[in-house]
């Protein structure tokens, strides 16, 4: 069998998964690359340099549809939960339009150029909390702002892992943090829990960061995200740890 030509990259913000195919050729040009100024010494990431982007996504304020007119401009998309039939899970499958080869490559490229990720991986260990709701905390950095209000627009960078230590997004590889309406159904149930706090959680302050371990139905649930052909991105039933940093009113 011969190799892949490209593959695709499962983006997953906390409320959406969509797809971005990247030639495996350019990445594989990239991380030549990479090991040619290491051995220079002169090795920079620089984001803005990569042979593919990774896209923002800007919610709307009302939510229904699933429009894809180009995947590698999220703007054009949005989510409604009161038109679809999805009530506490997202079907993001839907935008897997092309086949999952190489995801695996891909997946190990993303965690490369992810250095945000691997510092916060490095970071000693954390004592979480856990909530009645099952979702659990752990504060590193309290912060000094005023807390959330429901209903705020507000930004936030995070990470995203599974149980395994797979990065499936982070917002500091795009270098712009998350921006979306709290406590409103933007994105999935863990987060605007705990953000705003609530069930034994405290509210956080801006500035702050945080570790979530967000239990399944507090996330994807039974359906998982990013599924196509038997493969999910983030498969059914997964905890989800998040590394959160409010960073306050957008």
């Amino acid at each position: 069998m011969s190799p892949p030509s490209s593959c695709q990259i499962f983006i997953g913000y906390p409320h959406l998964v969509y797809v971005h195919t990247v030639a495996v050729s350019s990445i594989l040009a990239y991380v030549l690359s990479l090991f040619q100024v290491v051995a220079a010494g002169k090795l920079e990431f620089e984001m803005n340099a990569l042979p593919f982007s990774i896209p923002t996504y800007h919610p709307t304020a009302r939510f229904g549809s699933f429009t894809t007119k180009n995947l590698h401009t999220v703007e054009s998309a949005a989510v409604n939960f009161n038109e679809t039939k999805y009530s506490k899970t997202i079907r993001p499958a839907s935008l897997s339009r092309r086949e999952a080869v190489g995801i695996g490559v891909c997946f190990g490229f993303l965690q490369l150029l992810n250095p945000a990720a691997a510092e916060s991986a490095a970071a000693p260990p954390c004592e979480y909390t856990a909530a009645p709701s099952g979702l659990a905390y752990c504060d590193n950095v309290i912060g000094s702002g005023p807390e959330a209000v429901k209903g705020q627009l507000i930004k936030a960078h995070y990470v995203g892992r599974l149980e395994n230590g797979t990065v499936f997004d982070s917002s500091y590889n795009r270098g712009k943090p998350l921006a979306f309406r709290i406590g409103v159904g933007e994105v999935i149930k863990g987060w605007d829990e705990g953000i705003l706090g609530g069930e034994g959680i405290p509210a956080m302050l801006a500035g702050g960061k945080r570790k979530l371990r967000i239990p399944p139905e507090l996330g994807y649930g039974v359906r998982g995200a990013g599924c196509r052909g038997g493969s999910c991105v983030i498969p059914p039933n997964s905890v989800l740890l998040f590394d959160v940093e409010f960073i306050g009113k957008a």
